[in-house]
């Protein structure tokens, strides 16, 4: 994996260059943007690393960037940067996943924190995202069949109770019910269910095939 960026998007020059100075003193990448439309077009939003981002900004401002990258499926953990304590934007941009709200002058002490909490979320997001990845290709080794089959046994129901929802034998969710097990790795229903719920899988509802 490629070391971690921290890429640093302030239409303020001098803010730019203290805080690209600060973080390459600290050992690590650092990228400065001019705008939000300058970092999108950089095509680096899918990148290792984490933001720091000034809240007002001409143009598009620091929080309808962190919604862009929302949409754009980007988890790369943002640190917001305002000279005022807007209590609601903050509220709003913690709740869609900002790690910190700094006020300028930051303090170097608070940014440097919020640095290391944000690349340490950043590698967990990447892992989890590529664990989740990994148990989909898994998932699309099962036929239509075995996957229906599955999305009831995660319910808790007994292989008598699938077969009469699935009108079939029990038999033969026995079989499906196996090749499920043994072409994910596993041989329990825990993780099963665990597996379903890191690849967003539901669990079916009686009555509803």
């Amino acid at each position: 994996m490629n070391e971690p960026t921290v890429f640093i998007i302030d239409d303020d020059l001098s803010i730019r260059k203290g805080l690209t100075r600060l973080v390459k003193a600290t050992g690590f990448n650092a990228e400065s943007y001019e705008s939000a439309a300058d970092f999108l077009d950089s095509g680096k939003c899918l990148e290792h690393g984490c933001i720091i981002l000034d809240v007002h900004m001409p143009g598009m401002t620091g929080p309808e960037l962190q919604e862009k990258l929302v949409e754009a499926g980007c988890s790369m953990p943002i640190i917001f940067l305002s000279a005022h304590g807007d209590v609601p934007t903050t509220a709003r941009a913690m709740k869609k996943g900002a790690v910190d709200f700094l006020t300028k002058p930051v303090n170097v002490d608070e940014l440097l924190t919020a640095i290391d909490v944000s690349l340490i979320q950043d590698h967990e997001n990447r892992n989890q995202s590529e664990e989740t990845s990994s148990i989909i290709e898994l998932m699309k080794q099962l036929t239509a069949r075995e996957h229906e089959v599955m999305t009831y046994v995660i319910t808790g129901m007994l292989n008598k109770q699938i077969a009469g929802e699935m009108e079939i034998s029990e038999e033969t969710v026995k079989i499906h019910r196996g090749r499920v097990m043994q072409k994910l790795g596993i041989v329990s229903v825990a993780e099963l269910v665990r597996l379903c719920e890191k690849a967003g899988i539901s669990p079916a509802i009686a009555g509803d095939q």
